[in-house]
């Protein structure tokens, strides 16, 4: 019985099983949990505090599922082919169908959110710094370790001098780019085959051995974080390439320019840290007091990249002229700076405004088209295939998830977006469509009418998608509201002023409810 009250303990501590438990009584002594603990009232309450926990202990995260009898991946592959069955079958996925995906996510979750919010009692410490451990990434440091760095970077210079065949070549031009596909090492490669293919080695003087260590010092400085990691950095520097491609940006704009933009994108978001710029101000962190509020993340990115080109033996751009090198590093600077989407309305309306007169011999007018190019670059997921394009929407919700928890934690305003209370999966991207990604994009059509197939369609698609989504989500909740009030409607009311067998009543007068009860109904679900 002892032994069972111990587990009654744990699993209202929400501990683990090697934790160590402590109990204290009103007077703040330590009580023994024993048989002879006394019961207690909501005026003598006791104290249940997990006072040590075992950080290495197994199993964690997607462990613990395996543990407990789950397999997640079999779960969400079984649910993904229900899904296209039922698609093919009634051309409408039904509501129950999202509602099992947002419970394996809401499961998926709670593993993964184990780190930062201990809710089985594990990783209690939040305070800064390097072995600060990484939200989600189980049993990761969130700066890469040295022995992670050392094992990727021999695995690319072995690789670095095989041939990449022209198959590949060909599809890291388009936008359909699979990058789930690709190990790092691999990322690295293919990143040196986009610096050759458009001739930068050549035009630069940029020698093999200084670009791969450039590019390995590149991967060392993106952390272990959902989102914002070194695939990322990929998937934006891909885009980027396969835009320039598109467009015929090589027979437009000078060599330089396109080397800055490629760059940019590859260093856009060195050594973020899962937090944004909100988070970054609202905490007074480091980087928020360094630059005074000013776009703290995409400053401390440029500084970051030009930390590493500093080092001769990863600068790229150590055989070009003083010239030549300010101009990139004004580039570099200039791209980075308009990642931040607090300037998205200002840049945009300086694209929009220059549009009817463009000119690629005019420098003003390439530079704003470079900064809307990084931009389109940078969050352009949804003009991808779904298939690679939805698991990066569920690692930007995971980063999201995590700064609301955290804010919550530390009493600092909420993010509202980033919220798992307020925000689905459909209605975080719904409006960010609509009003963010279509405009941008169709802007920079019209620039270029040969991206409408290539960037546009897909992303209507993707509207679309999660439109009807949203719909059904919303279908589901009104079904299980109206429910509810059946239900409701349906029970006795026992009170001072109703006869015992009041219930009894099945008359046609029983069954209607007043005007006032339809109008409440109503209302509730209008606004649900």
């Amino acid at each position: 019985i002892c032994l069972g009250k111990r587990y009654l303990f744990r699993a209202a501590a929400e501990a683990g099983p090697h934790d160590i438990l402590k109990l204290y009584n009103p007077r703040g002594n330590i009580v023994n949990i024993s048989l002879s603990l006394e019961p207690n009232s909501p005026n003598s309450r006791y104290k249940l505090e997990v006072v040590a926990a075992d950080c290495n202990s197994e199993p964690l995260g997607a462990e613990i599922a395996s543990a407990l009898g789950f397999d997640l991946f079999s779960m969400e592959k079984r649910l993904q082919g229900l899904e296209k069955k039922i698609l093919m079958e009634a051309s409408e996925t039904p509501a129950v169908v999202y509602e099992m995906k947002k419970q394996v996510d809401s499961f998926r979750e709670k593993l993964e959110s184990v780190e930062h919010l201990s809710w089985l009692g594990l990783f209690k410490d939040l305070s800064d710094g390097t072995h600060k451990p990484s939200p989600f990434y189980h049993k990761r440091t969130l700066h890469k370790t040295r022995k992670e760095c050392e094992h990727v970077r021999e695995k690319f210079l072995q690789m670095s001098s095989l041939q990449v065949s022209e198959e590949v070549r060909q599809f890291l031009k388009t936008p359909t780019f699979d990058n789930w596909q690709w190990e790092d090492a691999e990322i690295m490669v293919l990143l040196q085959v986009m610096y050759t293919d458009l001739d930068f080695i050549a035009a630069f003087n940029i020698e093999p051995e200084v670009l791969q260590q450039f590019l390995f010092e590149v991967y060392r400085r993106y952390n272990n974080i959902p989102f914002h990691n070194f695939k990322h950095c990929f998937c934006v520097t891909q885009m980027m390439y396969g835009l320039i491609w598109l467009t015929d940006l090589k027979s437009k704009m000078d060599s330089i320019d396109l080397l800055i933009m490629l760059t940019s994108a590859v260093c856009h978001d060195l050594d973020h840290t899962g937090y944004n710029n909100a988070y970054q101000i609202n905490a007074r962190t480091e980087l928020a007091l360094r630059y005074n509020d000013i776009s703290p993340l995409e400053n401390h990115h440029c500084a970051v990249a030009f930390e590493i080109l500093e080092k001769t033996e990863s600068n790229i751009f150590r055989n070009m002229s003083t010239d030549q090198y300010k101009r990139i590093r004004e580039g570099i600077i200039k791209c980075i700076l308009a990642t931040d989407m607090t300037r998205h309305n200002e840049i945009l309306n300086k694209f929009k405004s220059i549009l009817p007169a463009f000119d690629f011999n005019n420098r003003d007018h390439r530079d704003v088209l470079m900064m809307i190019l990084i931009k389109v670059s940078d969050i352009s997921n949804e003009a991808r295939p779904m298939e690679v394009a939805e698991p990066w929407l569920d690692c930007l919700l995971q980063e999201f998830y995590n700064q609301s928890d955290v804010e919550k934690l530390e009493g600092l305003p909420v993010t509202p977006f980033m919220d798992r209370d307020k925000v689905t999966k459909p209605s975080s991207q719904t409006g960010f469509i609509r009003f963010v990604l279509l405009p941008l994009f169709i802007e920079l059509a019209n620039l270029f009418p040969c991206l409408e197939q290539h960037i546009i369609d897909p992303v209507r698609k993707a509207l679309d998608y999660y439109t009807e989504m949203e719909k059904a989500l919303e279908r589901e909740k009104q079904n299980r509201a109206q429910s509810e009030n059946a239900a409701k409607s349906k029970e006795p009311t026992v009170g001072p002023q109703s006869p015992p067998d009041s219930h009894t009543d099945t008359g046609p007068e029983a069954s209607q409810p007043d005007a006032q009860s339809t109008n409440v109904v109503r209302c509730h679900l209008n606004f649900c």
